[in-house]
Formats: C-alpha cells, sequence, structure tokens
C-alpha cells in the first residue's frame, strides 16, 4: 500500500468543504513500527461552514466521505479535527 500524499489530501478536502483553515500532518513519524511501518497516518485540523449543525459522527462520516478510495489505500489511520466554523471567523 502506497502512502496518499498530504496533497491529495489537501485536495479532496479543500474541493468537498471550501474550508476556512485546512491543516493535513503526517504522523507516520509516530507509528514507526506499527503495521505499514508509520506510512498512511495522518491527522485533519478543518473548519467548514459545511459542519455547522453536524454531529461529530456526521462530520467525521463526511470526511471520510471526502476520503473515498484513499481510506485503506494509502490512508491506514486519520485523525479527525474538525474546528468550530465560529472559532475561526471570531463569532
Amino acid at each position: 500500500m502506497s502512502a496518499a500524499s498530504i496533497d491529495e489530501i489537501r485536495a479532496r478536502l479543500r474541493q468537498a468543504f471550501s474550508p476556512a483553515t485546512l491543516e493535513v500532518m503526517d504522523e507516520g513519524h509516530l507509528h514507526v513500527g506499527h503495521p505499514g511501518e508509520g506510512t498512511g497516518h495522518f491527522r485533519v485540523r478543518i473548519a467548514s461552514a459545511a459542519f455547522a449543525g453536524k454531529t461529530r459522527v456526521q462530520q467525521h462520516r463526511m470526511v471520510y466521505d471526502a476520503l473515498a478510495g484513499l481510506m485503506g489505500h494509502g490512508i491506514h489511520a486519520l485523525a479527525i479535527e474538525v474546528v468550530p466554523f465560529g472559532a475561526v471567523h471570531g463569532q
């Protein structure tokens, strides 16, 4: 399994959510020695109006849907942090 690229993840999330804030971090170095030898471990921090009124489970499903095809095929593990949209815009 080849790891997904940060650019590929970022592009898919930008297309799906037009986020106000988006950070994609490769955390593979924290998982060296685990299955996959540390590749494919990512953390996403995102703020978008698209998540307003959604539960945490719904928000995470939306992110997983946007990354369909990469889960298990480049992304081994994904930590998701949805930042409240109002916190980004000072509301």
